[in-house]
């Protein structure tokens, strides 16, 4: 299976709609962005969120393509702003997993351990 942010990297959509949503992440806030896009209670981890707005998107924008009177331009950007939000709240999270705390040794300075944890 391929992995979620490959994924998301190979989404092709228009210019301006990418501006918009880039200019939009900057102020993304998951408690409010992702209740009002996916529904009140409790909020899913970020890879969750990302599939399920990326679904939503997707829904979107074949509504776009085929000019379907329901297309919301608004709610594809916002669907858009999510995912970028959801994204980097991901790659933090991975980043953070993968690389380890370095801490140093007791007396010596110049010597770094990995920190276990």
């Amino acid at each position: 299976m391929q992995d979620i942010l490959s994924m998301l990297n190979g989404l092709r959509r228009p210019r301006l709609l990418i501006r918009a949503a880039r200019f939009g992440a900057r102020d993304y806030r998951r408690e409010r962005h992702l209740q009002r896009l996916l529904g009140y209670g409790g909020l899913p981890r970020p890879a969750s969120a990302l599939m399920r707005l990326m679904e939503l998107e997707r829904e979107q924008d074949l509504r776009r393509l085929t000019d379907d009177a329901s297309y919301s331009l608004p709610r594809h950007v916002d669907l858009l702003i999510a995912m970028m939000g959801e994204a980097e709240i991901l790659r933090t999270a991975r980043a953070e997993a993968t690389t380890p705390e370095i801490a140093p040794v007791a007396g010596s300075p110049s010597i770094c351990v990995a920190a276990a944890g």
